[in-house]
């Protein structure tokens, strides 16, 4: 992600001296870490950091973690500081995962004290998460490449997501004997349907546009004027008393400045039959009811071959997964409904001190990341039926005299994120809302929808994807909402 530009003064060096003094030790620089895996820029009002590990795919790490967090502590209390904008290096990721193989390896040779080094890095990494999902000042991500697992977790929680043609997103934890987290329990059951359950339990990746059309997105542009954009945010000037909402909505319409249009006019992908199937197996609370809904499907004599196919190949997926991780991500799906971000985060920390000492984690990565070529990895049990409830549940459980995380936010939690009605494309209850108003045809209800938006890119795909599945049309020539 290009970020180059950059105005450097010595009060804000002075500044910044002074308030990294404070910082707690946990934030302090440890021996071994990179001096340069995070780059930090100014450019009058906008702070960027670029994540700097372009040969690693920018894998988050905790020497990375502990520059990032005293660093947006410290723009936080600045006046000078309006915009934080994050990306990464290089041309092909913005943010690949977590460093996870090197806390399978630490914990393969070190066993507990592996397991407590892991534990503590997660705690690190999800404070992170929630400090920028309560962020009081515009955050902004630029999805420009591979954005998965800990990438998800730095950027699908700001306010403003941007995709572009490169975006790479996935979830693939229960691909290695793990699970969903860096806030996976809250934004994945927040998807429209059962969107979220199936990319969590799937790693199903969504490219480019296909992101925002999904919600993770709320942003698409090209990335040849990301550099553009970083320097047309920094002429932004807000007034003193600009509320946080009023911010975002100036910087919304400044990004759409840069439209391109759609790539190729792209339409949605998890649209029509698919997304009816999807929402109709993946509604299921247990994992042996979705792959007999998926069986079904495949081999419905009435089902469409598009969908049969995609059925087959999703059974295949799901084969492939840890059982446990299958089993403890639907679960958590359900749970993560009605978690607010704080208990989240605090709820991902413990389980993932389970999965620590639970075998599959360091099976999953040494298999799929860590030998060259992948192999296939060996599951703990090996079946779905082999995973009890007892053993889920005991994924959910705060033992005694558990350490809780302590987050460096308060106050500023919620249950829905709260932009996400203005910026992004409409959901479904939104269309769901103006068709049932009033009476109006089809055209009339995209073109409000449209206008409502201010001409967003993607709205009216988005639209007409929404009335073609959950709507229909009466004698009068009026939409009508499905029940």
């Amino acid at each position: 992600m290009p970020l180059r530009a950059k105005i450097t003064h010595p009060g804000f060096q002075a500044q910044a001296a002074s308030t990294m003094s404070d910082i707690h030790a946990e934030f302090k620089e440890q021996p071994g870490d990179d001096p340069d895996d995070v780059q930090f820029n100014t450019l009058y009002g906008v702070r960027t950091i670029q994540l700097n590990r372009p040969k690693k795919y920018n894998a988050l790490n905790g020497s990375m973690i502990r520059k990032i967090i005293p660093r947006l502590k410290e723009y936080q209390k600045s006046a000078l500081a309006s915009i934080i904008v994050i990306g990464g290096a290089g041309p092909k990721a913005f943010c690949a995962g977590g460093d996870v193989s090197q806390l399978a390896k630490d914990i393969a040779e070190n066993g507990e004290t592996g397991q407590t080094t892991s534990k503590s890095y997660f705690g690190l990494e999800y404070k992170l998460d929630h400090l920028i999902a309560t962020y009081p000042k515009p955050y902004i991500a630029y999805l420009d490449g591979i954005t998965m697992g800990g990438g998800v977790g730095l950027s699908v929680h700001a306010p403003i997501r941007i995709a572009t043609e490169n975006t790479n997103f996935a979830m693939p934890e229960t691909g290695i004997g793990f699970f969903p987290d860096v806030g996976g329990s809250f934004f994945l059951p927040r998807l429209e349907g059962f969107l979220g359950t199936y990319l969590a339990l799937t790693s199903e990746s969504l490219k480019g546009v296909q992101a925002l059309f999904a919600g993770v997105a709320t942003h698409y542009i090209d990335s040849s004027v990301l550099s553009n954009l970083t320097a047309r945010l920094a002429e932004l000037v807000f007034k003193d008393y600009d509320t946080l909402h009023t911010r975002l909505r100036i910087i919304d319409r400044t990004i759409e400045e840069f439209n391109t249009g759609l790539p190729h006019n792209e339409s949605p992908q998890l649209a029509g039959n698919l997304r009816l199937a999807i929402d109709y197996c993946f509604r299921y609370d247990t994992v042996e009811k979705i792959i007999s809904a998926l069986e079904k499907e495949r081999d419905s004599a009435h089902a469409p071959p598009q969908i049969k196919e995609w059925a087959m190949r999703t059974l295949a997926k799901l084969g492939e997964k840890s059982p446990t991780s299958l089993k403890v991500t639907l679960r958590q799906m359900r749970l993560g409904t009605r978690w607010n971000t704080a208990e989240t985060f605090n709820r991902e920390y413990h389980i993932a001190a389970k999965f620590m000492r639970h075998p599959d984690f360091v099976n999953g990565v040494s298999a799929r990341l860590i030998h060259k070529p992948a192999t296939k990895a060996k599951w703990q049990p090996d079946t779905l039926e082999g995973v009890t409830n007892d053993h889920v549940e005991n994924f959910f459980k705060i033992d005694e005299g558990e350490d809780s995380l302590n987050l460096l936010t308060q106050g500023l939690d919620y249950d829905r994120y709260p932009f996400e009605r203005d910026l992004g494309l409409p959901r479904e209850e939104h269309v769901e809302q103006l068709v049932k108003a009033r009476a109006r045809g089809r055209e009339d209800i995209i073109n409000a929808m449209v206008e409502a938006k201010e001409g967003k890119i993607g709205v009216r795909e988005k639209v007409e994807e929404i009335l073609g599945r959950r709507a229909g049309m009466n004698g009068e020539g009026n939409v009508v909402w499905k029940s």
